[in-house]
C-alpha cells in the first residue's frame, strides 16, 4: 500500500483496504441491516458456522437482545401460571381439609348411624385430610418456585438492558464514523473532479469571479488543489478513524456484548427449564403422595405395624348387618323384663261365691256366704290404701264407677244387700277384700317413662342454656321446643284458653323428668304420651323458656327491645324490633323463629281458640324476656314486643 503523503497515493486504496478489513462487504452488510430474513451469500454446511456468521454479524447483537426478551417473558409467564396453579392448588386443600373437619364433627352425631359405618368414613376423612396436607405442600412449592422464576427473571432483564446500551452503543459508534467517512469521501471524489477539470479542460482567457474579486485559470486550479489536498486529508483521517473503531468493535466490544448476552439467554433458559423440571416432580410426588394415600403399598412400615388401609379396603369393610345388629342390642336394657299377660279375668264382684275361694284353700273348710259378701261391698278408693295401689289400676273399679255416675238411688243389688252389714275401718276392709280373692299371681305393671318421676336426669333440659343444648345436642331448636309445639299443632289449635289454662301439675312434673331424663325418646305425637292433657304441655312449653338462665330474647337486647317497643309508628317499631332479632344468637334466632310461626298458627284459629295476638302476647311477654330482667312497669312494654313479633310473623321470619 502506498503512503498517503506519496504522490502516487490515491483515496481509493485506502478505501479498498478499509472495506477488505471488514470481515463481509459493504454490500452484504447494509442487506443484513436491512433485513434480518436475508438469505446468506454464501453457503454454510456446518450449523455452528452458521451461527457465529449470524451473531459475530452487524445484525448480532440486535438476534441476541430479542431472544433474550423472548426468554424472560417465557419465564414470567411460566411464573404467572405457577402462581395461579399454586393458588387453586391451596384453594382445594383448604377447601378439602375443612370439609374433612365438618364432616369429621357430624360424624357423630346420635342423630346419624354409627358402628362400622361411622368407623370407615371417619378414616375416609382422614384419608382426604392426607390429600389436602399434600395439596398444601405442593401449592408451597409452586409458590417457591414462582417467587424464584420473578427474581431470576428481574435480574436477567436488568443485565438485558445494560448489554443493550453497551453493545448497541458500540454499533451506533462504528455506524457513525462510516456515515462522516462516505460524507468526506463524497466531497473529496467532487473537489477531484473539479480539479481535474480544471487541469485539462480548456483554458478560457476570461477572468473567474470569486468573492474577493475576479480570478484567473491559475488561481481557480490553484485554489481548487488546496482544497482537494485539504478533502482528501478529512477523507483519510475519517478512514483510518472507522478503521480503528470498527476494529476494536469486531476485536473486543461485540464479542463481548455476543458473550454476556449468550450467558444470560442460557441462564434464563437453564432456570426455566429446570423450574419446569422441578414441576414435572413435584407434580408426579403429589399424585404418587396422593395414591399412596388412596390405596398405600403392601408392606409393612418399618416394622411399626401394617400399613394404612385403602379407601377400597375401608369401604368393603362397612358391615351393614352388624351395625344393624348392635344398633337393635343397644336396646336391651329399654326393654322391659317381662311381657305382660293377656287374659280376661272376671271382677270379682260379677264373680259367683264359689270362685272367691282362694286356691291354696280349696280343700280347707269353704266360709260362710255372708263372711263372703261381707267383703265385697266395701267401697275404696285406689287412694285410700298404700298397700293395694301396686296391684290396681289408677281410677276406680267398675262398680265404683258406675255408682259415681248413676246416683246413690241406683245401688247395684249386692251392694244394697252388704249396706246392712256392719263396717269396718279401710285398711281392714281392704285386707279382707284381698284375702278373699283367688291367689292367682298377678303380674306387676309394666313400668314407662311416662308415668314415672323418679327418672334420673340424665340428660337435663330445663334450667341449661340454648347454647349448651345446641353445642351437646346438635339443633338449634331444642327438642322440648320441636315436641310441644308439634303437640299443640296437632292437638290444641283448637283449645280454648291454649296457652292461658293451667294444665295438672303431676302432669306436668312427670313429663319435665322424661324431657331432663333423654328428650330424644319423647313422641308427643301420641297422646298417651302426656296423659292427653295439652294444656300441660302448653304450661311445660312456658315453663321451660322461664327456667331459661338468660331469657329467649337476652338480657342484652332487653334495653333495645323496650326501647322500641315504645316508638308510636308501627312500621318503624317493626323494622327496629326486626333488626333486634338479626342480631340474636343463633339458637335464640331458631327457636324464636319456631314459636312465633307456631304462635301465628295459633291466632289464626283464635275464633275457636279465644287466643288471639294480643292475648298470646300476654301469655308470652314476660315469659320470653326474662320476669327479672327489667322493672314491673316494664311488663307493658313487654307485651307489646311480643304483640308486634305476632303481628309481623313473616315481614320478620320466613315461611319454608
Amino acid at each position: 500500500m502506498s503512503d498517503i503523503n506519496s504522490p502516487d497515493y490515491t483515496p481509493t486504496e485506502l478505501t479498498a483496504e478499509t472495506n477488505g478489513a471488514h470481515p463481509f462487504n459493504e454490500g452484504e452488510n447494509r442487506e443484513e441491516a436491512e433485513g434480518h430474513d436475508a438469505t446468506p451469500l454464501v453457503p454454510m454446511d456446518e450449523p455452528s458456522g452458521v451461527v457465529e456468521r449470524v451473531i459475530y454479524s452487524d445484525i448480532g447483537v440486535n438476534t441476541l437482545l430479542n431472544r433474550l426478551k423472548q426468554s424472560i417473558a417465557s419465564a414470567r409467564d411460566f411464573a404467572v401460571f405457577l402462581k395461579k396453579r399454586s393458588g387453586l392448588e391451596e384453594e382445594h386443600a383448604g377447601g378439602l381439609k375443612k370439609l374433612c373437619r365438618t364432616t369429621h364433627e357430624t360424624i357423630r352425631r346420635p342423630d346419624n348411624r354409627q358402628g362400622s359405618y361411622a368407623q370407615q368414613f371417619e378414616e375416609v376423612t382422614r384419608i382426604h385430610e392426607r390429600m389436602a396436607e399434600n395439596g398444601i405442600q405442593f401449592a408451597l412449592q409452586l409458590h417457591q418456585m414462582h417467587e424464584d422464576l420473578q427474581e431470576m427473571a428481574a435480574n436477567l432483564e436488568r443485565g438485558r438492558k445494560q448489554w443493550k446500551q453497551t453493545g448497541l452503543n458500540a454499533e451506533k459508534r462504528v455506524q457513525d464514523s462510516e456515515l462522516w467517512m462516505e460524507k468526506a469521501k463524497a466531497k473529496y471524489d467532487t473537489l477531484a473532479e473539479d480539479y481535474d477539470r480544471a487541469r485539462t479542460g480548456d483554458k478560457q482567457s476570461g477572468k473567474i469571479f470569486g468573492l474577493k474579486g475576479p480570478k484567473s485559470a491559475a488561481q481557480h486550479e490553484e485554489d481548487l488543489y488546496r482544497k482537494v489536498q485539504a478533502a482528501d486529508s478529512d477523507y483519510a483521517s475519517r478512514v483510518q478513524t472507522t478503521h480503528s473503531q470498527r476494529r476494536e468493535l469486531l476485536s473486543t466490544q461485540r464479542p463481548q456484548a455476543v458473550k454476556a448476552l449468550q450467558d444470560l439467554i442460557s441462564e434464563c433458559d437453564s432456570g426455566l427449564t429446570l423450574q419446569l423440571q422441578k414441576f414435572a416432580t413435584t407434580s408426579e410426588r403429589l399424585l404418587l403422595n396422593n395414591g399412596i394415600s388412596v390405596s398405600p403399598l403392601r408392606t409393612e412400615m418399618n416394622g411399626q405395624g401394617p400399613a394404612p388401609h385403602s379407601l377400597r379396603d375401608v369401604a368393603y369393610a362397612i358391615d351393614n348387618d352388624r351395625d344393624l345388629k348392635n344398633y337393635i342390642t343397644s336396646f336391651l336394657s329399654k326393654v322391659p323384663s317381662k311381657s305382660v299377660e293377656i287374659k280376661y279375668e272376671r271382677h270379682p264382684t260379677l264373680a259367683p261365691s264359689q270362685q272367691t275361694t282362694p286356691s291354696t284353700n280349696r280343700h280347707s273348710q269353704p266360709l260362710p256366704s255372708s263372711q263372703t259378701l261381707t267383703s265385697f261391698p266395701v267401697n275404696v278408693p285406689p287412694q285410700s290404701s298404700t298397700s293395694n295401689t301396686q296391684y290396681m289400676t289408677p281410677g276406680p273399679p267398675p262398680g265404683a264407677q258406675q255408682t259415681a255416675e248413676r246416683g246413690p238411688g241406683l245401688m247395684l243389688p249386692q251392694q244394697q244387700y252388704a249396706s246392712a252389714a256392719p263396717r269396718g275401718p279401710p285398711q281392714l276392709a281392704m285386707q279382707q277384700f284381698s284375702s278373699m280373692t283367688p291367689s292367682q299371681p298377678t303380674p306387676p305393671p309394666v313400668s314407662t317413662p311416662l308415668t314415672s318421676t323418679d327418672l334420673p336426669p340424665l340428660k337435663p333440659v330445663f334450667g341449661v342454656s340454648l347454647e349448651e343444648l345446641f353445642t351437646r345436642d346438635g339443633s338449634a331448636v331444642p327438642m322440648i321446643v320441636y315436641q310441644c309445639l308439634q303437640a299443640v299443632d296437632l292437638f290444641g289449635l283448637e283449645v280454648e284458653g291454649i296457652y292461658r289454662q293451667s294444665g295438672t301439675a303431676s302432669h306436668v312434673a312427670k313429663i319435665k323428668a322424661m324431657f331432663d331424663n333423654d328428650s330424644s325418646q319423647v313422641d308427643f305425637r301420641i297422646p298417651e304420651n302426656f296423659f292427653h292433657d295439652v294444656n300441660s304441655v302448653a304450661g311445660l312449653l312456658k315453663q321451660f323458656f322461664r327456667d331459661l338462665p338468660d331469657p329467649l330474647l337476652t338480657s342484652e337486647h332487653y334495653a333495645e327491645l323496650i326501647d322500641s317497643a315504645r316508638i308510636d309508628d308501627d312500621i318503624v317499631r317493626r323494622d327496629t324490633l326486626h333488626a333486634i332479632i338479626n342480631n340474636l344468637p343463633d339458637p335464640n334466632y331458631a327457636t324464636l323463629r319456631a314459636l312465633t310461626l307456631h304462635l301465628n298458627r295459633v291466632q289464626e284459629h283464635s275464633q275457636g281458640n279465644r287466643m288471639n295476638a294480643g292475648n298470646l302476647a300476654i301469655c308470652f311477654g314476660p315469659t320470653l324476656m326474662g320476669f327479672n330482667t327489667g322493672p314491673v312497669a316494664d311488663a307493658g312494654w313487654q307485651i307489646r314486643v311480643i304483640s308486634t313479633i305476632l303481628q309481623n310473623t313473616y315481614q320478620i321470619f320466613d315461611d319454608d
